[in-house]
């Protein structure tokens, strides 16, 4: 099922993507945010410019792009996190806008070695520690 541009909380940039999650940058075909729901410390999410609905609707082009902005996010975090990995989710039943959730993983920490939460609802950071893993991920990119 693919969803219309004038309802993706992406494309509109409205009040319910804010209250996720907050923007680090743009990258090249996308842009990066850290989820404010922090249960896996330094989760990120990546999402593509256009309201795309799937990887192989993109060019070869556009694809490496994609995922090169995906790697770049990803290092960025390994380099400030430190996880043991990082899962990455590709979810879009209800919302059709290409985006990646990174989720970083440690042993010992929340569902590791299993699938991550969407939205665990339980670790909300203060605005100076948002903005300071905001910075941190900002250098590393």
């Amino acid at each position: 099922m693919k969803s219309d541009p004038k309802e993706c909380l992406y494309c509109q940039n409205n009040e319910t993507l804010h209250n996720l999650m907050i923007e680090i940058a743009p990258l090249r075909v996308s842009r990066a945010f850290l989820f404010k729901e922090q249960t896996y410390s330094g989760r990120c999410l990546v999402a593509y410019n256009g309201h795309i609905n799937d990887l192989n609707e993109l060019s070869g082009d556009e694809l490496n792009a994609f995922m090169t902005d995906v790697a770049q996010v990803t290092r960025a975090m390994d380099k400030v996190f430190s996880p043991e990995k990082i899962n990455y989710g590709a979810y879009s039943d209800k919302l059709s806008h290409l985006h990646f959730h990174l989720v970083p993983k440690y042993i010992d920490g929340p569902d590791y070695g299993g699938t991550f939460q969407m939205n665990p609802d339980k670790v909300y950071l203060s605005d100076s520690e948002y903005e300071e893993m905001i910075g941190k991920i900002k250098a590393a990119l």
